[in-house]
């Protein structure tokens, strides 16, 4: 079983010291930058700009996994992708047209990607399967960091596996909401090949930041 992509979520770094942040983290071995955008309306939680985005984006030569909790979310693909987003995740639920969305997100030159909340159905999957490049399933209901892996997402990630298997989907599986060295391990067993995770990877400040990518690689 390979080791998953290990995607940081700087929603629990020190704002304070963003840049230096990402930084630490390419040199501890993460694989994506993620990024959570909060609009305050979608979610009840306010992060970054597109200003934010694009102020650290000199400080990593990692993939920018941008992950828009924003409705409506089709105004803001621009901005996010000008501003250094490498792959933009949104929501079913953030606008009126999912497959026009996805299919706006490629033109920009950007990977797509859908996000699952812990509610939303996955048959939604199998109608833009074609345009997608990563599947984002929430452990989580979204909003804030900190909270606990809601163990039911475990049976969601194998059926969605399933779905992108059966469409001969390359697609990855990004798995985000109270991940740690605990729980790691089950999610790649269920089919995930990306793992999100802030408050994990952060505990212990930059010094540990190696130590603690590496135990959810090797979990």
């Amino acid at each position: 079983m390979a080791a998953p992509l290990i995607c940081p979520s700087i929603l629990a770094s020190d704002f304070a010291r963003l840049g230096e942040e990402v930084r630490a983290l390419e040199t501890a071995g993460a694989d994506w930058i993620h990024v959570d955008v909060m609009d305050g309306h979608f979610v009840p939680n306010l992060t970054m700009g597109p200003d934010i985005v694009k102020a650290i984006r000199p400080h990593t030569s990692l993939p920018f996994d941008v992950h828009l909790m924003v409705a409506p979310v089709d105004p803001w693909l621009e901005a996010y992708r000008d501003a250094g987003a490498d792959i933009l995740t949104v929501h079913p639920e953030s606008g009126p047209h999912l497959h026009r969305t996805l299919g706006r997100i490629r033109q920009l030159g950007a990977r797509a990607g859908v996000v699952f909340n812990p509610g939303t159905p996955l048959n939604i999957l199998e109608e833009v399967v074609d345009l997608v490049d990563v599947v984002l399933l929430m452990s989580v209901n979204p909003g804030f960091g900190g909270q606990s892996f809601i163990e039911s997402a475990l049976r969601k990630i194998e059926r969605t596996r399933a779905i992108l298997d059966a469409a001969g989907s390359k697609a990855h599986l990004q798995v985000d909401g109270g991940v740690t060295s605990a729980n790691a391990g089950a999610c790649v067993a269920a089919g995930a090949d990306a793992l999100v995770a802030g408050s994990f990877v952060f505990k212990g400040g930059p010094s540990a930041y190696a130590a603690n990518i590496q135990a959810l690689k090797s979990a």
